[in-house]
């Protein structure tokens, strides 16, 4: 259990929260949410005992062993993955290292062959000889090969890394696990595997994610950051949701009400003070209006931008065609004789590898060539492209946000610009903030807005919920869910892949599969090949 007693945080002078008691006990896991910049990954931090809060406690029975998932994707170069993630104990791997340092001793003494003893009978007690297999089922779990056990951390891609120190803070059984957004980088076998192991997980869990269907599918409790406190709730993130807005509903109703009924006292006030014969009558009304009290709603840390695409004319019969298109990337062939032919209405995903996807949009949109096959865009259709990375659009650019939408637009009028800046939550001061400090989630943002103003009716969408916080993952989602033309798109979110999409392509190494179906239905096709 981790009780939190009292526990503020300020930052300048400013309270980023105050006055937060709560308790974390074993067998549940918990959703900690909030706006971006309410503190999430702070409060995360405090709760590990990395940050001290500047009021209150944390405390956590010594006898329980926490592990926090790691976000230096290089402090571990100098290891191999076997030993990086047998290091998430601790204890384990100081046993090991003391084991083979003696072993290795020429004059091995009495005194040394006690003590080797005692370290096996901790080693055993401890799993320690199961401890490469449990490793290798982690890192395989995760969706790497188990013959990376001994690879060099720093031989390994970023995306390997984070799985790898994922592996690490799942390791050995801890007490309590803290997580900050365990499921990037994962594919969606992956990210089921993970939340299978934490549903099954003793201990405590605590997760930060912006992931809504891992939320909804592994959490008993949500914490949520916002009005500069910290609440827990019962249930998963939908029920918070739901919960959260009837509340709202429910303030308003009542605030409606009592509006209602001191504009109607103040009426009869206005109509008979002057009588002398209900002047009793205005004044009991008017102590009445006294006692009643409008709830102001806190202002919420939370902010919804809005993102609608409209299409300046409709795509024609002919929409896109692809036939036989393959690609080879440092020696491995990632496009394998794609085709397919885009209808009316289709929103398509693209699911499988992440970079075949990419590849296959930066082809379709001009940035890469062929190996093999060609594509044709109908003559009426117009395509807006967000790219997985959109650093090109920023490097190297001393603009600031609004001159920097100006750039691809012929309307270059500040009140035109601001319109759609507004929508993505720019207003103000903000439009004139230099582009090359921006957040990556300010920078999607602009990316947004961007495509916003072209009017196409073929969007061309790579992981566009990366950065963003759930309000604005809950705009994309419900503008890409909206929108009348066609949309090819690749997300790791379930829960946005399977509101979007009515048609699944999986790009395998040998070739595709195409399915005119959901996304979850598509899982369930797939369970029944094996």
């Amino acid at each position: 259990m981790i009780n939190v007693t009292n526990v503020g945080l300020s930052f300048g002078g400013q309270n980023l929260f105050s006055h937060v008691d709560l308790k974390f006990t074993a067998g549940n896991c918990y959703g900690i949410i909030g706006a971006n910049g309410a503190g999430k990954s702070t409060f995360l931090k405090i709760l590990s005992g990395e940050l001290e809060p500047t009021t209150g406690s944390v405390s956590l029975d010594p006898k329980l062993r926490m592990s926090v998932l790691k976000q230096d994707h290089f402090a571990y170069d100098a290891y191999t993955v076997l030993d990086t993630v047998i290091m998430g104990n601790a204890r384990l791997y100081e046993i090991m290292q003391q084991k083979d340092a003696l072993y290795a001793k020429p004059d091995f003494s009495e005194e040394d062959g006690i003590l080797v003893s005692e370290l096996e009978g901790e080693f055993a007690e401890m799993n320690g000889w199961e401890a490469e297999a449990d490793v290798s089922r982690l890192i395989q779990g995760l969706g790497l090969d188990a013959a990376l056990l001994d690879a060099q951390m720093s031989s390994l891609s970023g995306s390997e890394k984070v799985k790898v120190l994922l592996a690490q803070a799942l390791f050995g059984n801890p007490d309590v696990i803290l997580l900050d957004e365990p499921t990037n980088h994962l594919d969606a076998d992956s990210i089921h595997w993970l939340e299978d192991f934490l549903m099954e997980v003793p201990g405590t869990v605590i997760v930060v994610s912006h992931d809504r269907h891992f939320l909804n599918n592994v959490c008993t409790h949500i914490v949520d950051i916002d009005y500069g406190k910290v609440r827990l709730y019962v249930g998963n993130y939908d029920f918070w949701y739901e919960s959260s807005e009837l509340m709202k509903r429910m303030t308003r109703d009542q605030n409606k009400k009592a509006e209602d009924k001191i504009k109607e006292l103040q009426a009869f006030i206005q109509r008979f003070s002057a009588n002398k014969s209900k002047s009793r009558q205005a004044t009991s009304r008017r102590k009445l209006i006294e006692k009643l009290t409008i709830e102001e709603m806190p202002a919420s840390s939370r902010k919804y931008p809005f993102v609608g695409f409209s299409m300046d004319r409709e795509p024609g019969k002919e929409i896109l065609f692809v036939e036989d298109i393959s690609k080879t990337i440092d020696g491995v062939k990632v496009l394998n004789h794609v085709s397919f032919r885009l209808g009316r209405n289709d929103k398509i995903a693209f699911v499988g590898d992440e970079i075949a996807a990419t590849t296959l949009f930066q082809i379709l949109m001009g940035e890469l060539e062929p190996d093999e096959g060609t594509f044709k865009w109908g003559v009426s259709t117009s395509q807006s492209y967000f790219p997985k990375d959109n650093s090109s659009y920023f490097n190297d650019c001393n603009l600031n946000i609004i001159e920097w939408l100006g750039q691809y637009t012929k309307e270059t009028t500040e009140s035109y610009l601001r319109g759609f800046l507004g929508k993505m939550l720019f207003s103000g001061d903000d439009v004139y903030k230099p582009v090359q400090v921006l957040s990556g989630g300010e920078k999607v943002r602009c990316m947004l807005a961007r495509m916003m103003m072209f009017g196409s009716n073929v969007l061309v969408v790579d992981q566009p919920t990366n950065h963003l916080d759930l309000e604005s993952i809950t705009a994309v989602n419900n503008g890409l869910i909206d929108f009348k033309g066609n949309v090819l798109f690749a997300s790791h979110d379930h829960q946005f892949t399977q509101t979007v999409a009515n048609r699944i392509i999986e790009l395998t190494p040998d070739g595709m599969v195409d399915k005119m179906m959901t996304y979850d239905d598509y899982l369930e096709y797939r369970k029944t090949l094996g």
